[in-house]
């Protein structure tokens, strides 16, 4: 499923027009972009939460060549599903 099915699901289920269906979407997930960029966690209780965490910087090989490329530190963002989910999905 891709945001477009995901606006023409809730238009459906709503009532809403597919334009205000999907200025809801986009606004949801700035929201939850614009926390992620500043370091908060954005929880729903029983579908998941999203948080960022920190990856090391760490040296790996190039596979052509074998020769050392270094990689830099980052911040990642990361998924959690919820007990809900992970109970509607087995």
């Amino acid at each position: 499923m891709n945001k477009a099915e995901i606006v023409a699901k809730i238009a459906k289920d709503t009532g809403l027009t597919k334009v205000t269906a999907s200025a809801a979407v986009e606004s949801a997930l700035d929201s939850i972009t614009k926390a992620l960029k500043k370091g908060d966690s954005v929880s729903f209780v029983g579908f998941g939460s999203f948080k960022t965490s920190s990856r090391k910087a760490r040296t790996a090989r190039n596979p052509q060549t074998g020769e050392p490329v270094k990689i830099p530190k980052r911040r990642v963002a990361r998924f959690t599903p919820g007990k809900a989910l992970k109970a509607a999905v087995k």
